[in-house]
């Protein structure tokens, strides 16, 4: 029995319209190559913006991709239209049609890039919704001009698929057609152009992948529309058509508008890929169309939409934007992964843009039967499913919220004890047991419920709040609860398919004590004063710390609560990224690296690949509150007796990761009262004014550092004041240029940044706890020591920022000083 209505015969094409020369062509010409220039360059540039205002930790410009739209569609929009409007010849004409449709795609999907890289299931549903709509109203625009010319007569009975199914229109103005052999080598087409994508990439959560589908499906569907049958129509001329000019001329053309297509496909950097990738499949879709016609049919919008569909799928599903970053740039991380798929995806494209063009567009080839076409794309299917189950990182790795209550711990009151680490441990002891039973009291009714919707939730007490899955759906339903403060995204690092290779130090030991230590006279306070910084405990919340280290392994404080890392569980201090060993060698290190060598340390793991999340730097902080056994629960197995005694943080939580201002607001004011001096960086985002932003940074009850080089100056990058609401910071600054100090396998590595400097500061108050035992927990005086002691440092003669209070603060600490008054500070 018949699948369906039998196709209407095909009348042979009318002899094409006299061409008016070769100057139509040479300005088609001229104008594809001036809309790639344009395009590409203008692409890179918007990402390359981006990252500068992310690296410089100014305030994203949402008119960066609304300015590259409007340029974009002025530079390249003029010329299409030409190419439109005034030529003779039918091609040149269908040319200009579609580079100028895909012009005024690419301006109008660029202008969704404004919104923020954090809300990326916002970003997909609106792409998704902005193709399906640009689609039909592109698809109701070419129902209104005139039927282009039906498609040539059909070959001899002997070239034509036996039995085949219909696969497209019945002319350029037919019937929609079925799922037939140009179809499925379409679909096998485009699982190949993903299987790289499965292979090196990691879904993100189910409603972002589900997103993701839409969107591409959407693209795919906008993408028929601009290639359509009236576009293949117009290169479609002779008796039977010649097939290399449907692959090298209309090929040619429909990857310039796959090119305008992609470049508007994706958030800021996942946008890239596409740029390389869909301009090749223009000659694919060619053979593709010489194919059909083969047999005499069109091949119709479906090859077109399922091929762009799934080659897109792979960066927008397999690929976060926020990762796609210079933050990760500097190992094998993301960006790096993402390169290489494109290049095999890139090589994929252009081995299938040969292979279909040789083997389905020769003149007398005979049209693609349905059974090998089927095969072929069920092979492909079933390689697909392999590779990503196999090599591939499966299963869901979207991002997590953080619910954060209204209601938070009220700290007034708590009583001061005795000086020194009794009463420090006493007020700790105290102020665990408040933010615990709040949390306990206020959480449970909202955790209950997350439990029934399976949406795995996390407790947490220092803030308080709760960490759970859920897509911009659950954010709502959770936003709109009476005990809701606020919602915020918390990241998720997607897997890699294989993990950098760590980094190790180049630089030799050094001989003695480095420049930056005896920069600030902590080498005097070893020899002269006697004071190592010994019985004092540093926490370090960094990329972690490789616990081997010759410079770092006796310091270690040891026992079972010691040591956390949430995102690995590794049970013993390690490190991949080198940064915390750095910054840990530099406060306690040996062998002349470490402001106070006898200090002990303890860690945790906050930014596993240089990025961290709210959620996983508030489990860093938790753990210095009330350190905890492996697999303990830090709401009942804290034990806050055992809190290290300074904290440093060599990091900030900037929008990109999830933060709001407020974020940890809490979190440094529980530890402050708990009398632990949180010492942290300011950032490396000079010489703005107003850069110290990011938390935990700006907040009063933290000691904020800067960074100043061997010759007391001021450095460049060193973020400045003030800080929101007016507050002077930094607080201090040290050295932080060209600093050595430890790095992963033994070796020493020198480094730049406010990162570097914030440490000894952390040394310095080790230091002067050691030397008077009694000023432990007293923040307060402790502060005020560092202040009045501190030396000048060079800031910029005019003192921009408000002043120099708002550049170096009290200027550059000086431990030997620090410490001699911490000695005869009267605690009476």
């Amino acid at each position: 029995m018949q699948a369906g209505p039998p196709t209407a015969p095909v009348p042979p094409f009318p002899p094409p319209r006299p061409e008016t020369g070769p100057w139509p062509v040479v300005a088609a010409a001229a104008t594809g190559v001036w809309a790639v220039l344009v395009t590409v360059p203008g692409q890179l540039v918007g990402w390359v913006v981006d990252q500068l205002v992310l690296v410089s930790g100014v305030d994203r410009s949402v008119a960066v991709w609304p300015v590259v739209a409007l340029v974009t569609v002025l530079l390249v929009g003029a010329p299409t239209l030409a190419l439109a409007l005034l030529p003779r010849s039918p091609a040149v004409r269908a040319t200009g049609r579609a580079w100028l449709a895909g012009t005024l795609v690419l301006g109008a999907l660029t202008l969704l890039r404004a919104l923020p890289p954090v809300h990326h299931e916002a970003y997909l549903a609106a792409l998704a919704a902005a193709a399906a709509l640009l689609a039909l109203a592109l698809a109701r625009l070419a129902r209104r001009r005139p039927s282009a010319p039906p498609v040539a007569a059909a070959p001899p009975a002997s070239l034509r698929t036996p039995a085949g199914p219909d696969d497209g229109a019945a002319g350029a103005g037919g019937r929609a057609g079925r799922f037939g052999p140009v179809t499925l080598l379409a679909v096998a087409a485009g699982l190949a152009s993903l299987l790289p994508w499965a292979w090196v990439g990691a879904l993100g959560g189910a409603p972002e992948t589900l997103l993701a589908g839409l969107a591409a499906a959407a693209l795919g569907a906008l993408a028929g529309v601009l290639l359509g049958p009236a576009f293949w129509a117009a290169f479609a001329v002779g008796t039977p058509p010649r097939p290399a000019r449907l692959v090298l001329v209309g090929g040619l053309v429909a990857g310039v508008t796959l090119a305008l297509l992609a470049a508007g496909a994706g958030q800021s950097g996942a946008h890239l890929p596409g740029l390389l990738l869909l301009p090749p499949l223009g000659f694919v879709l060619g053979a593709l169309e010489a194919a059909a016609r083969h047999a005499g049919r069109a091949a119709g919008p479906r090859p077109v939409r399922w091929l762009v569909g799934l080659a897109l799928l792979g960066p927008l599903a397999f690929t976060d934007p926020e990762e796609i970053t210079v933050l990760l740039a500097t190992t094998r991380d993301v960006p790096f992964w993402v390169a290489v798929a494109t290049g095999v995806a890139f090589a994929v494209a252009v081995l299938l843009a040969v292979g279909y063009g040789v083997l389905l567009a020769r003149p007398r080839a005979r049209a693609p039967r349905r059974g090998l076409a089927g095969l072929a794309a069920g092979a492909l299917l079933a390689a697909l499913v392999v590779v990503y189950a196999v090599p591939g990182q499966p299963g869901l790795h979207g991002e997590r919220l953080l619910v954060v209550l209204r209601e938070q711990a009220d700290l007034t009151g708590i009583p001061a004890g005795a000086p020194g680490r009794a009463g420090r441990d006493a007020r700790a002891a105290e102020v665990y047991r408040r933010l615990v039973a709040t949390a306990e009291r206020s959480q449970g009714d909202l955790r209950r419920e997350l439990d029934r919707l399976r949406l795995h939730p996390t407790p947490y007490y220092l803030v308080n709040a709760i960490e759970t899955d859920g897509g911009p759906a659950v954010r709502a339903w959770l936003a709109g609860r009476p005990e809701v403060a606020r919602v915020l995204v918390s990241q998720q690092l997607r897997p890699l398919p294989a993990a950098a290779p760590p980094t190790r130090g180049e630089v030799p030991a050094p001989t003695g004590p480095t420049w930056n230590v005896s920069l600030i006279g902590a080498d005097r306070v070893w020899s002269e004063l006697g004071v190592t910084g010994a019985g004092v405990v540093v926490g370090s919340s960094d990329s972690g710390v490789d616990g081997r280290h010759p410079a770092l392994a006796a310091g270690f404080r040891g026992g079972d609560d010691s040591w956390y890392d949430p995102w690995e569980h590794r049970p013993t201090p390690a490190d991949r990224g080198g940064h915390g060993t750095h910054t840990v060698g530099s406060a306690v290190g040996r062998n002349g690296i470490g402001v106070a060598p006898g200090a002990s340390w303890v860690g945790c793991v906050n930014l596993d690949r240089n990025l961290g999340s709210p959620a996983r730097y508030l489990d860093c902080l938790q753990f210095m509150l009330a350190p905890f056994p492996p697999g303990g629960n830090p709401l009942t197995d804290g034990r806050p007796h055992r809190a290290p005694d300074v904290l440093t943080n060599s990091w900030g939580c900037p929008p990109v990761e999830g933060c709001d201002p407020g974020a940890l607001r809490p979190a440094t004011a529980a530890l402050a009262a708990a009398g632990i001096l949180v010492v942290a960086a300011a950032g490396n985002t000079g010489p703005y004014c107003g850069s110290i932003a990011d938390p935990p940074a700006p907040y009063p009850d933290v000691l904020t550092v800067g960074a100043v080089d061997r010759a007391r100056r001021l450095t460049e990058f060193s973020s400045r004041g003030p800080a929101v609401g007016g507050a002077a910071k930094p607080d201090l600054v040290a050295p932080g240029a060209g600093v050595p100090s430890a790095f992963p396998g033994g070796g020493y590595a020198t480094l730049d940044g406010t990162s570097m400097a914030t440490p000894q500061v952390a040394g310095a108050v080790a230091l002067m706890w050691s030397a008077n035992p009694a000023l432990v927990g007293d923040l307060n005086r402790t502060r005020r020591i560092l202040a009045e002691t501190a030396t000048p440092a060079g800031a910029p003669a005019d003192a921009p920022c408000g002043g120099t209070r708002n550049l170096v603060g009290a200027g550059l600490v000086d431990a030997y000083a620090a410490v001699r008054a911490a000695r005869a500070a009267d605690l009476g």
